[in-house]
């Protein structure tokens, strides 16, 4: 089992920046995807992020070149940097690792981007 605890939402202005964390309670290196998913009211989770082993990234397209995902295998930990949020970026967001027949969801963290 992996509990993965999400923190640093929270509310911000249109054009601000937040860096949300997903901690692990053990070892994720041997997860090969680590993402970031996202749910506004009314629509469905949408995949936001990825980073596979080794660092290869994946963005939505909604989301390129204003989001960054990362990770620091030494502290089990996924980073994802928002840039330039925008008042549609306002959903909850997840974090998940998934590996060969398992995968672990972190309890959601809500993101507000309102002036």
């Amino acid at each position: 089992q992996v509990q993965l605890v999400e923190s640093g939402g929270g509310l911000v202005r249109p054009g601000g920046s937040l860096r949300l964390s997903c901690t692990a309670s053990r070892s994720i290196f041997s997860f090969r995807l680590k993402r970031w998913y996202r749910q506004a009211p009314g629509k469905q989770r949408e995949l936001v992020a990825t980073i596979t082993s080794p660092d290869n990234t994946n963005y939505a397209d909604s989301v390129k070149g204003r989001f960054t995902i990362s990770r620091d295998d030494a502290k089990n930990t996924i980073y994802l940097q928002m840039n330039s949020l925008k008042p549609e970026d306002k959903a909850v967001y997840y974090c998940n690792v998934a590996g060969v027949g398992n995968g672990y969801w972190g309890q959601g963290n809500q993101v507000t981007v309102s002036s």
